[in-house]
């Protein structure tokens, strides 16, 4: 059964999965973000910014980890797929709205996941920011590479 065939039975049985989404507050404004959002009014700034983001991160040994993907797509597919999720795109728009050097918090409303633990890690070090991720089962610190959860979520 492939994933269309998936979702549909999923769909007759009455069975859904929560999308994942991200917020930050930014100038007393609550912003949200789904996985590859183009709605935002600051969609190409934010793009932008994460493909800058990427190649910063990249230089310091980050590689997009799709090893638990389950989507039966090509790996480049997953690999641009895993970079626009929710949170790395609320990150981005963080930094472009926010004073260099304070805090950005962003609210995910499920787990967050694996890569994006790893990404937020590093954007805590290159960037040197504080982000504070509360997602569905606590909050995660990043602060100069490393995680209050010490990577055991």
């Amino acid at each position: 059964m492939d994933l269309c065939q998936r979702r549909l039975y999923m769909k007759h049985k009455g069975i859904w999965k929560e999308q994942g989404h991200s917020k930050i507050e930014m100038d007393n404004e609550i912003h949200e973000f789904v996985t590859a959002d183009k709605s935002h009014k600051h969609a190409d700034d934010i793009y932008g910014k994460l493909v800058e983001v990427v190649c910063k991160l990249k230089q310091v040994g980050y590689a997009p980890n799709t090893s638990v993907f389950l989507i039966d797509v090509d790996e480049d597919e997953k690999k641009d797929m895993v970079l626009l999720h929710s949170e790395k795109l609320a990150f981005c728009y963080g930094l472009l709205r926010s004073n260099n050097g304070s805090p950005i918090h962003i609210i995910k409303n499920l787990r967050i996941y694996e890569d994006c633990h790893n990404f937020m890690k590093l954007a805590s070090k290159v960037f040197e920011r504080e982000i504070v991720v509360r997602d569905r089962a606590r909050f995660h610190h990043y602060t100069d590479g490393s995680c209050s959860c010490k990577d055991c979520w």
